[in-house]
């Protein structure tokens, strides 16, 4: 983008700039990016625009090529796929029923597939299976709320068309469209359910594309119309945000993007022109002309390095085109259309290696570095002139319209072998369906990915209150002692300190002992949902329990809270979500039991001695299973760049790096001698930390997956003899430390495996400990004790802040009928500091915080009792604040000028 916008002054609102997310790649300067700049139109009379910038403008209006401008400041790698890569063989055909308009695949299940027609329905589609998992037809939900312009064509015309639909960045949400004035936002739960979220009256005329932008880290509808009008919507209440006007005829589509820390949107008019505005009131930055002057769309690659625009001419002619974006130059012209196109071309890019468009009947395909024509295919026949087509996100299947009204899907060796997976583990025993279950969605803040679960290949159904997901990938799956959403951290002057340390009285704290009428049974794992609004547990007979709490007065937020009791939840079925017993047996030891949890909370992944099952959180019902033991998944962590990748630790002492989506074993890592208890990867470090029942820690390089380091954990003073039982690790926010918990220890290790600083039991807090978790935002450490006392440390120097005493959460009579009950697993908020849940080997689960007085836990530290220590040097660095990222208008009415899509 260098040379293409810049700020009509210095003065850009903060609110205009949002953070380039990580893995962005930086062009050479930031100040190269916004060189050019340009007069704001109906601006000061003020003349910013340089002869540099005017001689770009001549010569891009030319067509001219810039052959000798670097490109965007990056290098590409030599393309290292072959033409056997494209997805060119059709495995399945749809029937839409209607003229397909629009397609867009879901970001994270990579078998689901939005549709838009032109007679303004909308379907998802799990192309696996051919089953259509909902379906909505147009309807006005308010016409109260729309304008009179609106209601006033609908009275003349009531035909609607779907001119754009398309998935949130999550696929929590969804977008469409439509040929007259309005667009409509769905949010769409786990259960495969549409809901109705906003309906806003947009443009004059036709509404003729849509996406999502988050400038300022907010989620934004954008918009672009018949009116000639850009316009930028808040994703949750639906205000508007910015209009952009300069355009001089309707706006065809909109492109928005993100270089360095700038955010920006692209746009195109059926004048040929392509504009480019910041988050601003300042005009367009870009004013130039697109090959072909008429109908443009524009798209970056995957890694957001390069950018093409596709085009059709009024005479017919198709231009595809690479840009130089520091210059905003062509910089390769791809050849191979037909001279005269049927239509308007459309296009899409894949792998970042790959170009295809729908033209003379056919997929065309190229490589993105050579300007000649790479393959095509003709799907077989049955395709229209100019199909439309839409890549999955992985590029391994692609969808194209036929001209019967129906849908082939495309696929490649690996989107064979992917829905070959599927339909395998379908016939062999995945048990049920997802059903619909009414539960209102979150809206707002970020929105968690959609996991996957298995599909069947079977015939088309018409269901759209039931899904059946796609095990092909599943979604953003963590480990119970991941927490996503920020945490809110309050600053020291605003928060009274507890006056006394050492809690004993139920007077000092907030506890809540959750309902369950069930048969108690030790809670083995126990973690709170990411939401923060439900709390799981699993107990040692391999039944899950979930708690949800309910929106009320006293609790208007339905947060997770002491002081609100919550629902012990089932299906309406009365299902219980147990796990797979090994060949029938009772559950094993508690040590084998292991859970993960969907970033958005609809599925979990569950072992207790036998398979590993997949439950769907709103049914109960296990989707898939997978993993038969010996031996035995005793600890389950996602691979933090591939969420297909799992790796799984074993009860023979090994490390399974196993495939979900081809169901493969990919390699065993053998460095423990007894099985596998904690698992915990970091990204910022590419490596894998692994803790055994042999109180060893190895450390694995997730590249290559060979072992960097191993060693014992570092016994007490005075403990002769090497240390054995159960070691748990999980990373503290900054990814680099390394929380190490054993029976005799708490311990902060770095990168290296030298132990930092470690706390040994003693005095009042002189039972083994049973569990310890980091606080969400890493500042404190959570740690229970065998004799049901709770220790609340600083995670930096290990000093003890707070001592909870049994008595000050347990009654005296639950405490005497059940002896000794103590917290076998703690569990924190992922949102809350100060709040935590403790899971008790007499089958309880608490929910603690401080008092109504108290802020927070522990102001002060218990120096004599709880002083660290120190094997080396406290490292402030287990302070930082990096981010939690492990465990964490005219009134006129007009028909639309603009061609349909």
């Amino acid at each position: 983008m260098s040379g293409w916008m810049s700020p009509a002054n210095s003065s850009i609102p903060h609110s205009a700039i949002a953070a380039a997310p990580p893995g962005l790649v930086q062009a050479p300067s930031p100040a190269a990016f916004l060189k050019h700049p340009r007069t704001p139109p109906g601006g000061p009379g003020m003349d910013y625009q340089t002869a540099d910038s005017e001689h770009l403008m001549k010569r891009l209006r030319t067509g001219q090529p810039d052959e000798m401008s670097s490109f965007s400041g990056s290098t590409h790698p030599a393309n290292m796929y072959s033409p056997d890569d494209l997805p060119k063989t059709v495995v399945r055909n749809l029937s839409q029923g209607s003229n397909v308009m629009s397609m867009d695949f879901h970001p994270q299940q990579q078998t689901f597939l939005l549709v838009g027609t032109n007679v303004g329905d909308i379907s998802i589609w799990e192309v696996g299976s051919r089953e259509r998992l909902a379906l909505k037809t147009f309807k006005v939900w308010d016409i109260s709320a729309c304008s009179m312009p609106f209601q006033t064509t609908l009275v003349k015309d009531a035909t609607i068309s779907v001119n754009r639909c398309v998935w949130g960045p999550d696929g929590s949400i969804l977008g469409v469209a439509f040929s007259k004035h309005i667009v409509q936002i769905y949010t769409y739960n786990p259960a495969g359910e549409l809901r109705q979220h906003l309906e806003i009256d947009a443009h004059i005329g036709g509404v003729n594309d849509i996406a999502f932008a988050h400038p300022n880290k907010q989620l934004c509808i954008v918009t672009c119309g018949d009116d000639k009008t850009i316009k930028v919507w808040d994703a949750v209440a639906g205000r508007r945000q910015y209009t952009f006007e300069g355009h001089e005829a309707p706006v065809y589509s909109v492109c928005p993007h993100y270089k360095e820390n700038i955010q920006f949107i692209f746009s195109t008019a059926i004048d040929g022109k392509i504009k480019a505005w910041l988050y601003d009131s300042l005009g367009s930055r870009v004013d130039y002309d697109a090959p072909g002057l008429w109908c443009t769309t524009m798209a970056y690659s995957a890694d957001g390095t390069r950018l093409f625009s596709c085009g059709t001419s009024k005479e017919g002619e198709s231009h595809l085109v690479e840009w130089n974006e520091s210059e905003g130059a062509i910089k390769r012209t791809y050849s191979g259309f037909r001279k005269r196109s049927l239509g308007v071309v459309q296009f899409d890019t894949t792998r970042n290696h790959f170009l295809a468009a729908g033209d003379e009947f056919q997929i065309k395909f190229w490589d993105m570095d050579n300007t000649n024509i790479l393959t095509y295919t003709d799907g077989d026949g049955g395709l229209p002139a100019s199909p439309r087509l839409r890549f999955n996100k992985e590029g391994s299947l692609l969808a194209v319209t036929t001209s019967d009204n129906g849908i082939k899907i495309l696929a490649n060796n690996d989107g064979q072998r992917m829905l070959r997976t599927l339909e395998t583990r379908a016939f062999d025993g995945a048990r049920g369906l997802s059903e619909a279950v009414n539960v209102k969605p979150i809206i707002g803040g970020p929105l968690g990915p959609i996991a996957n679960v298995s599909s069947s290949a079977s015939p088309i159904h018409e269901r759209p209150d039931r899904i059946q997901q796609a095990m092909s990938l599943l979604g953003n799956m963590e480990s119970s002692r991941v927490a996503d959403v920020k945490p809110r951290i309050d600053t020291a002057d605003k928060i009274k300190s507890w006056k006394s340390p050492d809690v004993s009285d139920s007077s000092h704290v907030k506890t809540l002992k959750l309902p369950d009428p069930q048969t108690p049974s030790k809670i083995v794992r126990l973690l709170y949902t990411n939401s923060g609004l439900a709390v799981l547990a699993l107990a040692s007979n391999a039944v899950h329990k979930l708690w949800k709490w309910q929106r009320h007065e006293r609790n208007p937020s339905g947060r997770s809270s002491a002081s609100s009791v919550p629902q012990l939840w089932q299906p309406p079925n009365g299902a219980l979500m147990s796990n797979d017993l090994n060949d029938g047996k009772q559950p094993a030891e508690d040590s084998v039991a292991c859970i993960a949890l969907s970033k958005n909370d609809s599925y979990v992944m569950s072992a207790s001695g036998g398979k590993v099952s997949l439950f769907n959180m709103m049914t109960f019902k296990v989707m898939t299973t997978f993993m038969a033991p010996p031996p035995a998944a005793t600890y389950l962590a996602f691979h933090p760049q591939d969420n297909n990748i799992i790796a799984i630790g074993m009860e023979d002492s090994t490390i399974q790096i196993y495939n979900v989506r081809v169901d493969e074993v990919k390699t065993k890592l053998k460095g423990h001698q007894k099985r596998i208890s904690g698992l915990a990867f970091s990204q910022s470090l590419n490596i894998l930390v692994s803790s055994g029942a042999d109180a060893q820690l190895c450390a694995w390089s997730i590249d290559g997956w060979e072992k960097k380091k191993s060693r014992p954990i570092q016994p007490p003073p005075g403990h002769l003899s090497p240390l054995v039982g159960e070691t748990r690790v999980q990373f503290h926010n900054n990814q680099s430390h390394v929380l190490v918990v054993h029976e005799s220890q708490i311990a902060i290790y770095d990168a290296q495996l030298e132990c930092l600083r470690s706390w040994y039991p003693r005095d009042s807090l002189g039972s083994p400990i049973s569990s310890a978790i980091y606080s969400c935002d890493g500042l404190l450490i959570f740690t229970g004790f065998c004799d049901g006392a709770v220790g609340i440390f600083d995670s930096d120097s290990l000093n003890l802040r707070c001592r909870i005493a049994p008595s000050a959460y347990i009654s005296s009579s639950i405490s005497n009928n059940n002896g000794n009950a103590f917290p076998v697993v703690i569990a924190a908020h992922p949102s809350d500091p100060n709040q935590f849940a403790l899971g008790m080997s007499d089958g309880a689960v608490h929910v603690i915080e401080p008092s109504d007085s108290e802020a927070k836990w522990g102001g002060s530290t218990l120096q004599e009792n709880g002083g660290a220590l120190p094997s080396n040097p406290s490292s402030s660095a287990l302070n930082s604040n990096n981010n939690n990222n492990n465990n964490n208008n005219n009134n006129n009415t007009q028909p639309s000028e603009t061609p349909s899509r």
